[in-house]
């Protein structure tokens, strides 16, 4: 990687996290066209990357973001941390890399919102276009793709306990939740090679790194696009401590993330006028719903002692030459879940649960020191909404982020009926023989209910619910972009990131963002 800024470039990609990573490499793919992409962290590169179990490592490190919420008022006034990766390859540098699509419906609902071209038949290509399958290709999933797919390859006994327990309550075993149906329970795929994290980054970017007419600029803060009228002439940046310009000659595509893009557009003038020069601000365009329509997943997990050893892989160079040598050990990391219906006649599943080894307290910053398993749901397609707005003018400053979680009461309602979901298979004999104790001594050390009582879940849900990281829709298609994901009223600008749905998935939004940059490097290709 370069670390010179050249003075102009034909595409300036802003951020290179999942899809910025996706999406400058395919349009360096074209050597009659240069390319920058900009990122403000630095290079992802040593154990603390490569090593799946070592991403809470990077929580609360320079290399995250480490936004946070206003006060959520169903959430007993907590600021919810928000992690979002300051690295190249962005959070999926530091995610839990769970490969997950969505349901089919979360795309045709895109298209019946006016998205022309986004229904499930359309982006399936581009998600097995990215795809390189371990278990190999059919007419759902693809080999030869750059982004590597695997089966987990560590799977400790309390995991596979849960899965055999949620069966036994009643869900179906789901071998893919990317294949024809999403519903039941089992174990999700993993973005790694080898037992080590294939971000976004390494798919995509490291094979491309060696063509000429990319560059990429790390520790490189993008701080505020400049117009001549509605066309962005380029990019006014923090290089290593310098400001600079980057002139774009093409076009600018924002894939700083569902809290960034908004922000540097309102930074950069273009968004609800009134707010804008509140802030002192002069305006560029008054596009009122920028930074509007803000979706997360919210939700809690219940979590269980146990005296199964070993619960976590020792950090320890044993393990670690296991991993690299091998390929497995439990320096992998490995999650199991499912898709559960809150009601039987509902047309798709509502609620997502992820169960995973340790102990999950304070928001999962705690230490997983303690032996144990937690497991816990929350709801995929919530119908509350937030808001990202300026803090302050100032461009280094973080954005006002208000998610208004649970606002909604049928959000409310189904993350309870989740919750007792879960209760139901904590209470399965394949699970309670693996964990030490139940229900009730969970519950007396405040990491699960009292009880199924209305009351006693939403107490909990109150006190312990959290973010599970996947913000969406700041920059939504049909209200602020296009089908092609062109900023309304602006010449040149597109944003190309998970900002862009118009409603959440249902699923982790890592795959979909790849996605998203796939498709936005075909519509710039085109234009």
């Amino acid at each position: 990687m370069t670390n010179s800024i050249h003075e102009q470039f034909d595409y300036l990609v802003l951020g290179a996290g999942s899809a910025g990573c996706a999406l400058a490499a395919r349009l360096s793919e074209d050597p009659d066209t240069t390319v920058a992409l900009v990122e403000a962290g630095p290079a992802a590169h040593g154990r603390l990357f490569e090593i799946p179990a070592l991403f809470s490592q990077q929580l609360k490190s320079s290399y995250d973001w480490d936004f946070e919420t206003e006060p959520e008022h169903r959430l007993d006034h907590r600021r919810i941390y928000l992690p979002r990766g300051r690295a190249i390859g962005g959070t999926s540098s530091m995610n839990t890399m769970l490969y997950v699509r969505g349901h089919r419906r979360d795309y045709d609902t895109w298209a019946e919102l006016g998205n022309k071209g986004w229904e499930y038949a359309e982006v399936l290509p581009f998600f097995i276009k990215s795809e390189d399958n371990q278990r190999g290709a059919d007419e759902f999933h693809g080999v030869g793709g750059p982004l590597t797919v695997s089966d987990p390859v560590f799977v400790h006994p309390l995991l596979s306990s849960w899965v055999e327990a949620a069966v036994d309550a009643g869900h179906p075993l789901n071998s893919d939740f990317n294949g024809p149906e999403q519903d039941g329970v089992g174990y999700y795929q993993v973005t790694q090679r080898g037992g080590l994290r294939c971000s976004s980054a390494v798919a995509f970017l490291e094979p491309a790194l060696d063509r000429p007419n990319l560059t990429v600029l790390p520790c490189t803060q993008a701080l505020r696009l400049r117009f001549e009228r509605n066309r962005a002439v380029g990019v006014e940046v923090d290089h290593l401590g310098r400001r600079r310009f980057i002139r774009a000659n093409r076009e600018v595509v924002l894939s700083l993330g569902a809290y960034n893009s908004p922000h540097l557009l309102l930074q950069s003038g273009v968004g609800p006028a009134d707010e804008l020069l509140a802030s002192g601000i002069t305006p560029v365009l008054d596009l009122p719903d920028v930074g509007r329509n803000l979706q997360d997943h919210v939700g809690c997990f219940l979590s269980f002692f146990s005296n199964t050893p070993p619960v976590l892989g020792p950090d320890t160079s044993t393990e670690e030459r296991r991993l690299r040598d091998e390929g497995t050990g439990p320096m992998s990391w490995t999650e199991v879940g499912g898709f559960l219906r809150s009601a039987d006649d509902l047309p798709a599943p509502d609620i997502q649960v992820h169960a995973a080894l340790g102990i999950v307290r304070d928001q999962g910053l705690a230490a997983p020191l303690e032996p144990g398993v937690s497991f816990g749901p929350y709801v995929a397609r919530p119908i509350s909404r937030g808001s990202v707005r300026l803090r302050h003018a100032h461009p280094y400053a973080k954005p006002r982020i208000v998610h208004n979680y649970l606002a909604d009461p049928d959000d409310r309602a189904r993350l309870r009926e989740g919750v007792r979901l879960c209760m139901e298979i904590a209470r399965q004999r394949r699970f309670t023989a693996m964990i030490d104790g139940d229900l009730a001594s969970a519950a007396e050390a405040g990491l699960a209910p009292r009880s199924d009582r209305d009351q006693d879940i939403d107490d909990f849900i109150r006190t312990q619910a959290f973010s599970f990281y996947h913000p969406a829709g700041t920059c939504a298609m049909g209200k602020v972009v296009d089908h092609q994901l062109r900023v309304f009223g602006l010449d040149n600008v597109r944003v190309a990131d998970t900002s862009v749905m118009p409603t959440l998935i249902t699923g982790n939004t890592n795959a979909p963002a790849i996605m998203i940059g796939e498709r936005a490097a075909v519509f710039v290709r085109q234009s």
